[in-house]
């Protein structure tokens, strides 16, 4: 067993975390982490209304007896969610941990430390680290280049990144993007992370709530089957290569505005993939990690595999390679 700050923390077995992922997160996939000893997210925007998310979380409880947290993304627009009902709904619920990541959490995290939640944060630069840590995170997770989803604009990979955070941070702190098996858990925790965080690894787990086609798709894909857009509008995202992200590729070489690609990547259209298999329907996130990603295991098989090749990595192959110096010839 690999014990660290994060486990005692957050009350699991394992050090790694299924994140929040926009219509993933939900009890069927978060409830087998939970059972498999780690921490899993119900992604609350993928619930129309806070009483959705209630009643997701009631449904999570059902599954299991073991720590679940939330994943609260807050990000601006014209016209916000109702995020203080959504954290009300999760604080009602008695959900003990949250993850926040997006724009400015203060608000969030006061209210939330009010109630005795613990909130982790999710973070893709060292100064955003620790400007959480100043608005009293209880830990961060930090994302990598590698990452699905939002990698921020510094383009910094885990490599550099986490260990530049683990010099500075003093709370526990995750590594996030490109972590899908016990070598990246050992490599994570060597350079001074407390677990890793993953999310397109777990899509491609039998409880995933997505079609199987996708899980598939992520087998098949190597580390070179993804597309950045939105670089141009300096609000990068990481997801799947397929027809649709190589148009808004196309379409931002020409100098496309988002409202010239608005309908491409509506949410809408990716949702309706995902439930009917159909993998050029809209854009979907997926990291650099689909390169080690083999099989489509349960996630109880997937963790305990990842933890003990941890483990062996850890107490076998590191450890035998320390060899005592030879002494010195007696003269």
């Amino acid at each position: 067993m690999i014990k660290t700050r994060f486990t005692e923390l957050a009350g699991v077995e394992h050090p790694i975390v299924q994140g929040g992922m926009q219509w993933v997160g939900k009890a069927e996939l978060v409830s087998a982490v939970a059972n498999a000893g780690a921490l899993g997210f119900i992604t609350a925007l993928t619930q129309p209304t806070p009483e959705d998310l209630a009643r997701e979380i009631k449904r999570t409880r059902e599954m299991t007896d073991k720590p679940f947290g939330v994943n609260l993304t807050i990000l601006p627009a014209i016209k916000p969610p109702p995020y203080s009902e959504y954290r009300r709904a999760i604080i009602e619920s008695g959900v003990k941990i949250v993850e926040t990541a997006g724009y400015k959490p203060q608000e969030h995290i006061d209210d939330f430390k009010k109630y005795g939640v613990k909130v982790i944060h999710k973070c893709t630069a060292v100064r955003h680290a620790l400007s959480a840590q100043r608005m009293g995170a209880d830990a961060i997770s930090i994302d990598g280049f590698e990452c699905a989803g939002h990698p921020g604009e510094d383009d910094i990979p885990g490599l550099i990144l986490i260990p530049c955070a683990a010099d500075k941070v003093t709370i526990p702190m995750i590594a996030s993007g490109g972590f899908g098996d016990g070598r990246g858990l050992a490599a994570a925790l060597a350079l001074g992370a407390d677990g890793v965080n993953m999310g397109t690894r777990f899509c491609a787990t039998k409880e995933a709530p997505i079609h199987e086609a996708f899980k598939q798709r992520m087998v098949e894909n190597d580390e070179r089957q993804t597309d950045l857009i939105f670089r141009t509008m300096h609000n990068t995202a990481r997801v799947a290569r397929n027809k649709v992200s190589q148009q808004v590729v196309a379409a931002e070489k020409s100098g496309a505005k988002f409202e010239d690609v608005r309908d491409l990547v509506a949410g809408a259209r990716g949702r309706q993939g995902l439930e009917t298999g159909d993998t050029d329907m809209g854009i979907w996130s997926a990291g650099m990690v689909q390169g080690l990603i083999h099989d489509i295991p349960t996630v109880k098989e997937l963790v305990d595999r990842i933890v003990a090749d941890a483990e062996a990595i850890i107490a076998r192959r590191l450890a035998n390679m320390i060899v005592a110096a030879p002494r010195a010839a007696a003269e």
